[in-house]
Formats: structure tokens, sequence, C-alpha cells
């Protein structure tokens, strides 16, 4: 099977029971979450547009706090959509579609947020430039750090083989030429750091602000294992 189709095989298995086994309030999404919500008044938002919605749980968690704005979930799997119908998302708030080819148009919602996908994305870096195409004001995204995560000498040998451009090659080595690793817990997924990506969004962005969503250090790219950013398009100072 190609990667797409072990994704595709692997959501429809585990849809329902998906929310049950991933989805935690105590977890560094909703962590994240709750980071997002604090600032949509702050920004002005009034529509969301969620990447890899999967079963809906942002849509679910924003609209019972913030009824009045719209979203909008973005999901490839039919079996997680299905999912979120069966409990209480509207057909059309979760949509089929791609991260990397939004089927929308420039600056189509105020935020665009991610959670926990990149490190399903083979390419995560065209997730994100689509983000910052859709979104207006904003994006936020969650995801893992690979490079703050395990014990202090195995971080400290991932960073060093980073810093020297020789992660790529470690990882194609840890996989056996695969590029990704498969479990029960998560799937498909690919060795990924938020960090990684930064760059880009800084670029399609006036002001990024990075968090940590689980217990670390100060450095956030050396000791925590998940971290948001949020991205703001434009905003001049007196906004801030």
């Amino acid at each position: 099977m190609t990667e797409v189709e072990i994704q595709r095989e692997y959501y429809a298995r585990t849809a329902h029971s998906y929310n049950a086994e991933h989805c935690h309030e105590g977890d560094e999404h909703y962590f994240a979450l709750d980071l997002m919500l604090s600032v949509l008044d702050r920004f002005e938002i009034h529509s969301i547009s969620d990447l890899g919605s999967g079963t809906g749980r942002v849509l679910t968690y924003v609209s019972k706090f913030r009824p009045d704005l719209k979203g909008m979930g973005i999901e490839t799997s039919l079996d997680m959509r299905a999912v979120g119908y069966e409990s209480g998302v509207p057909k059309d708030a979760l949509i089929a579609g791609d991260a990397t080819a939004l089927q929308y148009e420039n600056g189509s919602f105020d935020l665009v947020c991610a959670f926990g996908i990149l490190h399903h994305i083979r390419q995560p870096s065209n997730a994100v430039g689509e983000a910052l195409r859709v979104a207006r004001k904003a994006i936020f995204i969650s995801d893992s750090n690979n490079f703050g995560q395990g014990s202090s000498l195995l971080r400290a040998v991932k960073q060093t083989l980073n810093a020297c451009g020789l992660w790529p090659l470690a990882n194609w080595i840890k996989t056996k030429g695969k590029g990704y690793s498969i479990s029960e817990g998560d799937g498909l997924a690919y060795s990924y750091s938020l960090f990684s990506n930064m760059g880009q969004i800084r670029q399609g962005c006036s002001r990024v602000y990075l968090f940590g969503t689980a217990d670390s250090g100060p450095n956030l790219y050396r000791s925590a294992g998940c971290v948001a950013v949020l991205g703001l398009k434009g905003f001049p100072d007196r906004c801030l």
C-alpha cells in the first residue's frame, strides 16, 4: 500500500474509537486550543478553518465556547467525517478536502488552524503554505517537536545531528529508508518538528508567537515535545 492508503486504512479502522483514544481535555492540543480561543477577540477573528479536522473536535470545542464564530473543518477521511456527523457536527461544517491543496481563495478565513496533522504529511510545508494563503489575519498550528522528545541524551543527539545537517540521513536510516513509522496509537507518522517550518511561517507573517504546550524548560526547541505557534499577518503595533 502507498503511504496515503496506509493512512486511510488506519483512520477507517480507528474512526469510531478515535475520540476516546486520542482526544483528552488534558492533552497538549486542548491546551493549545485554549490558547487559540484566548486571542480570538483581540484580533477580531470571526471565521476559522481547521485543517485535518478529523472527527471535528476543534469545531466542537470552538462552537461550545464561541458559537458566534463561523467554523469550517477540512478532512480527507470519509470515516472520520462520518463520526463527526454522528456526534452532531453539521455536514456543511466538516467537508472533504486536502490540507495541501485547499479549494478556497486567498484570505477566505480570518484564521486557519491545524492541530496535530503536520507530522502525518510528508511535505508539511505545502500545508503550511496553504494555511498562510487562505488565512486573512492569522494562522495557529499545534504540533510535535521531535527534537524535544525523549531523554536528555537522545534530545542532545538529535539536536546535534540536526545542527550538522545530518538529521534527514539519520531518520532515513532509522526508518529503513521509508521516512515514516507506523504505530497503533498514531498510524503513519513522520518524524517532525514545527520548528522546521518556522522560517516559512515567519516569512508569511508579520509577527510570530511560540508557545510550549507540554511541560518543558525555557528553551522550547531543546525541551518541548509539543509546541504551538500563532502567526499574525499585517497587524500594526497598535493592535498588540
